[in-house]
Order: structure tokens, then sequence, then C-alpha cells
């Protein structure tokens, strides 16, 4: 009887009968491999089972979370832990995954907790030698070098632990599947063993996955799907702060983020960000740099960016962008050339966001525009002066959401002016001794912020 075989996608987990230089569902080149196909396993009738019954009829669960011991990674899973909930986490090599990990399965296992800390990639003593760097000590917390998912499971069914953290998915394989570990039936199939392991068994269950050249999960894209929560670590090689951040959550928010900067002893939480991404240390202000109130879910961050325009040397200048979104810059400059009257076709324009935070929120543009037009202009934007607001194609600032909680976290700050659309100050209940300036298009913002 001849194998059958199927060729899959790397990438996004596209199926194919027979091999292709390019695949057809995410266009990637290469990304083909052979698996030989296992044969489905003959199905038990239909016996028993949950009966069908309405939704009103299904008794209410009362949401159940117990704390990791680590508050920033509390906040971005929306609380804490979910009990029999399945937690995928990615980043770059060398970021920081596993020794955040290891940190949460110690401050568990001291509050009496037991945790299971499975290690694909690594020997038990080396996990030990990483956990008493990191001073983790404790006799509840287990150690296994395991690859063989069932051997994983038989550990967690005998042990049963509050926590099981797997590092990583892609060196975890099933003995009866004949393609090597880390591929696309590897990784859908084991995942969907600990998905089981973990709602049947209660424990919650902690993936580590590899990232791309591109940046996103290796592995098919059913591995996200099948998750009840994506998280991924952030941050610079060469740079010591971190970010965490949700970008699928069934149990809470994913606009959350915590912050932790990588030191000797391993991660240690940033309670205030807000400090770490202003620039409080100069002596005087700066041309081209504007300070943002920014908004992470229910956190506010001030954030300074940075920008630099200079004439160009060459026939097409150049742009780039660090943090912020390149299209939304472009888009920015185009409307202050025409509607402010800067002419930056001729400049060059490098805009930046400080320590390594990304903004997503249309909130920033109001600071990016500030930020060139100070650098063309060569005049810093007022001392003490923080923005917030939205910029339209027509030049006008439309009002952002939470602008409460933004003006709040700059008085607290002690920043002394805060630039708003003029639509949010009505929303605003208090300011302290902050004053607060009303602005309805971008002409406006510019020459208040750059007046002397």
């Amino acid at each position: 009887m001849a194998v059958k075989t199927r060729f899959y996608c790397q990438e996004c987990g596209h199926v194919s009968p027979r091999w292709l230089g390019r695949c057809p569902d995410c266009g990637a080149w290469n990304s083909l491999v052979e698996e030989k196909l296992s044969p489905a396993p003959k199905s038990a009738p239909a016996s028993g089972g949950t009966p069908v019954q309405p939704v009103t009829a299904v008794p209410g669960v009362r949401e159940e979370r117990f704390p990791t011991g680590l508050a920033e990674l509390d906040r971005v899973l929306g609380g804490g832990v979910v009990p029999a909930s399945l937690v995928l986490l990615g980043g770059d090599p060398g970021i920081g995954k596993s020794t955040l990990l290891l940190q949460m399965a110690h401050l568990m296992s001291a509050g009496q907790k037991p945790v299971l800390y499975v290690s694909g990639e690594e020997s038990v003593s080396q996990v030990r030698m990483r956990a008493g760097r990191l001073g983790a000590g404790n006799p509840l917390l287990y150690l296994l070098a395991e690859t063989d998912v069932e051997r994983i499971a038989a550990c967690v069914e005998s042990l049963r632990p509050a926590l099981v953290v797997v590092d990583s998915i892609q060196t975890i394989h099933r003995a009866d599947l004949g393609s090597a570990p880390g591929s696309v039936g590897q990784v859908r199939e084991c995942g969907a063993r600990l998905m089981r392991l973990a709602k049947e068994g209660g424990a919650a269950v902690f993936l580590v996955g590899h990232v791309t050249k591109e940046g996103q999960l290796a592995g098919p894209r059913v591995l996200e799907h099948m998750v009840d929560t994506v998280l991924y670590f952030e941050g610079e090689r060469h740079q010591s702060y971190r970010i965490l951040r949700a970008v699928k959550n069934r149990f809470g928010s994913t606009n959350e983020i915590g912050v932790f900067e990588m030191q000797h002893c391993g991660l240690v939480e940033v309670p205030n960000p807000s400090a770490l991404f202003t620039m409080h240390q100069r002596t005087a202000p700066v041309a081209g740099a504007a300070v943002v109130s920014a908004l992470e879910g229910t956190r506010p961050l001030l954030v300074e960016i940075q920008a630099l325009v200079s004439p160009t040397g060459f026939g097409m200048p150049r742009r780039m962008a660090a943090g912020v979104d390149y299209n939304r810059v472009a888009l920015i400059m185009a409307v202050l050339e025409k509607r402010v009257g800067l002419h930056l076709g001729s400049h060059d324009a490098y805009v930046s966001a400080v320590g390594g935070v990304r903004l997503d929120e249309p909130a920033a543009d109001l600071g990016v525009a500030l930020a060139l037009a100070s650098s063309f202009r060569d005049r810093p934007v007022a001392e003490g002066t923080v923005v917030a607001g939205e910029i339209g194609l027509t030049g006008e600032i439309r009002p952002v959401s939470g602008v409460d909680r933004r003006v709040q976290e700059a008085s607290r700050m002690g920043f002394k002016q805060c630039i708003l659309p003029r639509g949010n100050l009505v929303q605003i209940n208090g300011s302290g001794s902050l004053k607060i300036a009303g602005v309805e298009t971008l002409a406006q913002a510019v020459e208040l912020a750059l007046s002397r």
C-alpha cells in the first residue's frame, strides 16, 4: 500500500497535494514541506455526551483567576491566569521568554501551587543553573526535560500541577507522526494534545513559540486559533526594556501592555513606564521632541516622540519611522505641507518613539506632527507641554478617547500644559495645576506649541 503524502506550508499551514514553489495562500516562497499522512482513527459511535440545552439553562460559573506574582503579567492576561487555559508566548530569540516564565513558575510555586516546567531545549541541570541565577528554588517547582508529548501528558496527569510551562512547542513531538519536530503537523497535533490536557485536567498551560524573521509566530496559524491567549514579548536586543503585549485574549482586553527591565537577576517590573518613555533629565527643551499622552488599554503612557528633519542631498527624500506607523507619518507630513505650509517635500524625515515602545493609536498623530514641525522650524516645543489628538486630512484635530486619564497622568508627572482637541474639553473633570488648551486645527496646535 502506497504511503500518502501532503505538502504543508510552514508559514500558514496551507495543504497542497503537490509541491509548489510559492504558497498560494500566504505567498511565502519555498515554505511547503512534505509530510506523511497518518491513518485516520476509527470514530466511535455517538453515544451519551452533553445534551443540547438553551443558554439560559446552563448554570453560571464565577470567573476564577489566580495571580502569577508579576503584576505586569497579570495586567496583560486580564487580571491573572484562568485555570484550564492555554496561553502562547512568542518573541525573538534571547528576548527573555524563558526567563519570564521561569520567574512566573517560581512565584506561583511559592504560593503553594505545584508547577511543572517542561524544557525541550535544555537539560534539567541547565534549567537549574538559570533558576539559581533568578533565585527560583522552591520545592514545589518541578523540572522535566522531555520532548514526547504523551510522556509530558502522563507526568501532568500524575503530578496534577496548577501550571504547566512547555518550552518550546517547536521541540515537542508525537512518536506516531513521521514528520520531524517543529513541522506543521507536529506543532498542530502537539498543540491540540496540550489543549485537551488543559481543558480536561484544569491546569493552565503556557507554551513558548518561536517567531519567524518577519516577527510572526512560526508554525501554522491554527495554533494561534486554538489557544486562548497569544502574547508577544517585544524589545530591542541592545536595550534592557521589554514590552509584553496581548494580540489575542479570550478572557480580557488585548489593549494592555506590561513593561519589564532585564537586569542581572532577571526581569524586573517597571511600575511607572511614563518616566521611562519621557526624557526629564534634559536641562532645556530641544527642537524635534514632543511628548504625547498615549493610552494602552486602561494604562496612560507619556511617550516622547523625536523627529529629525533636514534638507536631502539626493533627488528623492528619505523617510524612516521607528515605533510609529510609517504610512501614518507620511500622511501627517502631507497634511503639514498642505494645511500648515511647511515645505517638507525636499527634506529627509526621521521619526522615532523613545524607549522602544510602539504607538498604534491615532492620538499620537499630534505628537508626531509637532515633533516634525519643531525640527523643521528648529524651535522647541514649549517646556512642560504634552499633547494628544488625531489629525484628519483636512487639518482638523479630532477628539480622542480616555482624555480624563491622559490628563491625570500628565498632571501627575508634573507637566504644565496639555494641548487637546477642543471637542474633548467638556470631558475633563479635573486637571489640577495643568493648563488645558483646546485646538481645532493643526495650524493652531503648531503655533500654540512653538510660540515663545
